[in-house]
């Protein structure tokens, strides 16, 4: 009996795969029919006239944006956000998939009526939910979205949607953070009127902005400063007295002189200083990067510290250390700090830990009159994005 039995055993497996080997070779020849194409030229441009089911598949996008100008629409000053979680739900509420956005902001579901591993296989209404990042405002009010996905014979996945899910803008969270070596008062305008007033004792400080907020003041224990704020949040580190002058002209050196390539090392001499260890590109030359593109505020090349390690840039004479837009390069890096150390010949003038995100930059001011190093290093050796360098000299 166990001898019959091997033997059927084997023989189910000998049938099994001669038909897997038939089943092979038949879809090989069709592959090869379909690249050897058609003899015939008379149809070459012919309209289709089956519209019958199809077994193809498209993505069903959800778009999320970063409102820089927080007016609840995709518009010229605003850019796509890499990174931020998209879910969507079937019609009884049950979990489906949660995806990413890329690097053109689209969380892609597959959509098809064939496709075994499509998300969105049949017809429905949908819910699509973006996951808003703590803190973070929602400008256009639609971070929950239904749809309904209906059967379109002929269409390419074989379902169609009522719509796509309309574009979903998020502003991050704004603050101000440091820590103030001294008492001193700290004033919050908003076009020219003082909106908020703080008094600072000695010690870390951490407030959030409102929402019309343009600049910061600060005075006090010779720590005087004036900040033009941005969309994003600040980091002043360690206030210290005699910073950069409010009407000191502010040069911003950008990286896209670097090359026309996408991708290459900052050369020692551009702009006029020694680089070391930072590399320049485009926001697109690494799939899936998140931080290099939410980073990327001017829209060309940014720079970042080559392989995590630490980075620097210098000049024999003196230069105004202003500011600079730091963002961790992934969001597996979420949390990294980055440690930015300023020198003046041998003397380190300032020292301070900077608490990264990859999904929006932080706006780093010390406001150094003069320094002629800067040394910037990350913690756990991930890569740190750099935008809008602003130097005095």
């Amino acid at each position: 009996m166990a001898d019959n039995a091997l033997v059927l055993f084997i023989s189910v497996l000998v049938i099994a795969g001669a038909i897997a080997l038939i089943a092979f070779a038949l879809r090989w020849r069709r592959k090869r029919r379909r690249a050897r194409g058609s003899a015939d030229p008379t149809r070459d441009y012919a309209p289709r006239t089956a519209w019958g089911q199809t077994s193809g598949k498209v993505n069903f996008s959800s778009f999320v944006f970063m409102d820089v100008d927080g007016d609840g629409k995709f518009g010229q000053a605003d850019r796509p956000i890499a990174g931020i979680v998209v879910r969507a739900y079937d019609e009884t509420g049950a979990f489906l998939a949660a995806v990413r956005t890329n690097n053109g902001g689209f969380a892609n579901f597959v959509m098809s009526s064939k496709k075994r591993r499509a998300v969105l296989c049949k017809p429905g209404t949908y819910q699509f939910s973006v996951s808003v990042p703590k803190g973070w405002r929602v400008s256009t009010g639609n971070e929950i979205q239904s749809l309904r996905l209906d059967a379109v014979p002929g269409a390419p996945a074989g379902l169609a949607g009522e719509d796509l899910p309309k574009a979903v803008g998020i502003s991050p969270a704004r603050f101000i953070r440091g820590k103030a070596a001294a008492e001193a008062a700290l004033h919050v305008l908003g076009k020219g009127r003082v909106l908020e007033t703080w008094q600072l004792p000695p010690g870390d400080f951490l407030i959030g902005l409102h929402g019309d907020a343009d600049t910061l003041a600060i005075s006090g224990s010779g720590l005087d400063r004036r900040l033009a704020l941005t969309p994003y949040p600040a980091d002043l580190g360690l206030l210290r007295p005699n910073a950069i002058a409010d009407d000191s002209a502010l040069e911003m050196i950008g990286f896209d002189a670097v090359t026309i390539l996408p991708f290459q090392k900052i050369p020692c001499g551009h702009a006029g200083l020694e680089w070391r260890n930072l590399n320049t590109l485009t926001s697109q030359y690494v799939k899936d990067s998140e931080g290099y593109l939410n980073g990327n505020l001017l829209r060309g090349r940014v720079a970042y510290t080559s392989s995590g390690h630490p980075a620097e840039f210098a000049d024999t004479t003196p230069f105004g250390f202003h500011s600079v837009m730091l963002t961790a390069a992934w969001l597996a890096s979420e949390g990294e700090v980055a440690l930015v150390e300023s020198w003046l010949g041998e003397e380190l003038v300032a020292s301070d830990e900077i608490a990264l995100s990859a999904l929006a930059p932080v706006h780093y001011a010390p406001m150094l009159k003069a320094v002629t190093r800067v040394r910037i290093s990350t913690k756990h050796y991930w890569q740190a994005v750099l935008d809008r360098l602003l130097l005095v000299r």
